[in-house]
Formats: C-alpha cells, sequence, structure tokens
C-alpha cells in the first residue's frame, strides 16, 4: 500500500508541475503588455519599461517561471500586483468560504445519493424512475439557475434566507449557517441525482454478479449480501463519481459564489482575471490543483483499501 500511495504522489506531483507551468506561460504569453495594461493607458513608455523592470517581466520567460516555482515551493506566491496583498493571504481568507461550502455540498451529496441510489437500485419500482427522470431533469439544469430561482423565491419573496452573504471574519456560526444554505442546497440538487443514477447502476450491477447468486443459494440474507458484500464492491465506482462531481463543483462554484456574493475564491478568480493579475490567478489555479490531485489521491487509496486488485494494477 506504501508503494501505492508514493506512485500515486508521484503522479500527482508530476501533475501538479506540468500545469503549473502550462498555465504560467500562458497566462503571460496571451496577457499583452501587463505593465501598461497596470499602469493605464496614459503611462509612458518610460514609465512602462520601469514597471516591467519592476516586476521583472524584462527577464526571459523561462527564468520566470522558474523564479517564481522557487518562490512558491518555499510558500511565496509572492504578491497581488494592484493591491499588494500576499497572494498566500487572500487565498487563506477565501478558501474556508469556498471549502465549506463544497464538502458540506458534497457530503450531502454522498449521503443522499447513496441513499437514494441503493433504494433505487433494490426497489425496481417509482423510486427506481423517478431516480432516472431527476437525474436528466438534475444534468440539464446547470446550477447557476437554481442558484437564481433559490435566491428569487426563498430570499426576496419568502425572506427565509439572506440574498446575499453576512459572512465577515468576526461572524458566528449563524451567520455562516444562513449565507451557505442557499448555496449547498443549489450545489445539493444539481449534483444528487446524477449521483444516485451512478450508484444505482453500479449497484445493480453487482446484485447480478454470479457471487451474489451463490450468496443466496447458501441461505445468507439479502441486507447482509447488500451491507456487506455489495456495496463494498459498488463503492469504488460510487467514490469515482462523487470525486469527478467535486472536482466539477471548483468550477462551477464561481458562478454559486458570485450569484450569493460569497467572499470565496469565485469573485477572487474573476477579479484577477478581469485586471490580468497573474500572480493572483496562478496562486487560485495552484490551490485548485491540489485540491484536485489531493481528493484523487484519497479516491485511490480508498479503493485500493477496498479493492487489492486496484493496488496491483
Amino acid at each position: 500500500m506504501i508503494r501505492f500511495i508514493a506512485k500515486r504522489l508521484g503522479s500527482g506531483l508530476v501533475v501538479l508541475f506540468v500545469v503549473s507551468a502550462l498555465t504560467f506561460f500562458l497566462l503571460y504569453i496571451s496577457s499583452g503588455s501587463i505593465a501598461r495594461n497596470i499602469l493605464g493607458d496614459q503611462a509612458t513608455a518610460e514609465q512602462v519599461a520601469m514597471k516591467e523592470h519592476e516586476l521583472g517581466l524584462d527577464q526571459p520567460l523561462v527564468l520566470r517561471y522558474f523564479a517564481w516555482l522557487a518562490d512558491a515551493l518555499s510558500g511565496n506566491l509572492g504578491a497581488s500586483w494592484f493591491t499588494s496583498e500576499p497572494v498566500a493571504n487572500s487565498l487563506a481568507t477565501r478558501i474556508p468560504v469556498t471549502m465549506t461550502m463544497v464538502f458540506a455540498a458534497m457530503i450531502l451529496i454522498a449521503f443522499c445519493a447513496a441513499l437514494i441510489g441503493v433504494i433505487a437500485a433494490v426497489r425496481r419500482g417509482w423510486v427506481d424512475r423517478v431516480v432516472q427522470v431527476g437525474a436528466i431533469i438534475g444534468d440539464s439544469i446547470p446550477g447557476f439557475v437554481i442558484g437564481v430561482i433559490l435566491v428569487t423565491v426563498l430570499a426576496i419573496q419568502l425572506g427565509l434566507f439572506p440574498a446575499t452573504s453576512t459572512i465577515s471574519p468576526e461572524s458566528g456560526p449563524d451567520a455562516w449557517l444562513y449565507s451557505m444554505s442557499l448555496p449547498v442546497i443549489a450545489l445539493l440538487v444539481n449534483g444528487v441525482t446524477g449521483g444516485a443514477q451512478q450508484i444505482r447502476s453500479a449497484v445493480i450491477k453487482q446484485l447480478e454478479r454470479d457471487y451474489v447468486r451463490t450468496l443466496r443459494s447458501r441461505g445468507i440474507g439479502e441486507r447482509e449480501i447488500l451491507f456487506k458484500h455489495v456495496l463494498r464492491s459498488a463503492a469504488p465506482a460510487g467514490l469515482t463519481v462523487l470525486s469527478l462531481q467535486l472536482i466539477g463543483m471548483l468550477g462551477g462554484v464561481v458562478i454559486i459564489e458570485q450569484i450569493f456574493a460569497l467572499p470565496g475564491m469565485g469573485p477572487l478568480a474573476v477579479a484577477a482575471t478581469g485586471q490580468s493579475d497573474l500572480p493572483v490567478v496562478m496562486g487560485v489555479v495552484m490551490y485548485t490543483v491540489v485540491v484536485v490531485i489531493v481528493v484523487n489521491l484519497l479516491v485511490d487509496i480508498i479503493n485500493g483499501w477496498l479493492n487489492p486488485k486496484v493496488r496491483v494494477s
């Protein structure tokens, strides 16, 4: 298992390096005159040249990347070109908001999808048909549309929740709960039906295997077969689907946070991209890639524990 984890971790580090290099080169190549964007059209050529020297933009691009990489490995992601605030500080204040929303939604999605999917697989009746129809509807309605509907109905018309975030550095648990409720519900509605459909398919596939018929012929009860054998075999497929949903959420929360005015990673990424604030953009990209790598590593470890064949492969 240690060798298995080491190989997965090594693969993750390679992915992190490749993504950071590609992102860095593409951002700097496509951003035009960065110093001119920062100083404005009224700046003289001398002022632009001084700004480029100050930011190190007059150095070869490869040298700039390796200088950034050396600083990043030491924990220094640089500072914003517009606010001079360290990128690490900006991320530290916004990551808790985004990750609270994402992981709260994923916990609820995992629980609800597993419950509904297993019931739909075991009882092939109206629940099964509702899950399949719900999966089609859930996949066809974007999360931000659900967010707009929730804001309009539950926040503006009924006044049950705040229409915009009330989270601040000194906010208590009540502010977090009320501000996170609608965004989490928007992500939940959009993700639970698809997850339930995939878990349903995985459980049905296991129930049709020969080993299930063998267990039944030995007189083992259906509940023991389901919880002790079928769910363990179906878990890797369900975990893979949930991990893909979590990774997809990291992109979807950008719009959700804008709709609910949450002070998370979404507004920071949008503002930095619009201003060509490349140190901040690189920080956001690296944070996202690290989260994806960690999630995939955890899923691989759990799948390897559930199924030794995964470790061998």
